[in-house]
C-alpha cells in the first residue's frame, strides 16, 4: 500500500517539476533583465544578521554525494525536528527523510523557527524548495 503511494507521489512530483521548468519567480531572477534588483535589496541582512543567502545565492555547483545514507532508527521519534538541531546543516549537504515519501539530498540556505529552505536534488538538477520542520522524520548532515 505505501509503496504504491510513494511511486504515485514520485511520478506526480516529477511531472510537476517538469511543468515548472520554465517558471522563474521574479525574486530569483539575476542578471540584466531583473526588473526587481537583488532579492530584498543590496545589503539585506538575513535572520542571523549575516547577508541574506536565499535562492539568489544559487544552487551548489555540482551534484550531492553519490550514495544514499541509511536511516538510523536510533533517535528517530514522533516529534518534529528542532530548528536548532538542523541549523548546523546550513550551507552543507544534508539527507532528509520526510515523514512521507522517499528521502532526498538537499543543500539548505535557510533555517527558521518552523521551516527550512534551500535546494533539493531531484536526480537531475537542483530545485529550490521549502519544507515545514514537522514534515521531517530524520536528517543527516555531510
Amino acid at each position: 500500500m505505501y509503496k504504491e503511494y510513494d511511486d504515485e507521489f514520485d511520478r506526480y512530483e516529477e511531472e510537476f517539476e517538469d511543468s515548472m521548468e520554465d517558471f522563474v519567480c521574479p525574486l530569483m531572477r539575476q542578471g540584466p533583465f531583473n526588473l526587481f534588483g537583488p532579492p530584498f535589496g543590496p545589503g539585506f541582512q538575513g535572520p542571523q544578521g549575516g547577508p541574506f543567502q536565499g535562492p539568489a545565492s544559487g544552487p551548489p555547483s555540482g551534484p550531492p554525494p553519490n550514495f544514499t545514507p541509511q536511516l538510523s532508527t536510533a533517535g528517530v521519534g514522533t516529534f518534529a525536528v528542532d530548528s536548532g538541531a538542523i541549523r548546523r546543516c546550513t550551507f552543507r549537504f544534508v539527507y532528509i527523510w520526510p515523514d512521507r515519501g522517499r528521502g532526498f539530498w538537499a543543500f539548505l540556505v535557510f533555517v527558521g523557527p518552523r521551516s527550512i529552505a534551500g535546494w533539493r536534488w531531484n536526480g537531475r538538477r537542483w530545485v529550490y524548495f521549502g519544507m515545514d520542520l514537522r514534515r521531517i522524520r530524520s536528517f543527516e548532515c555531510f
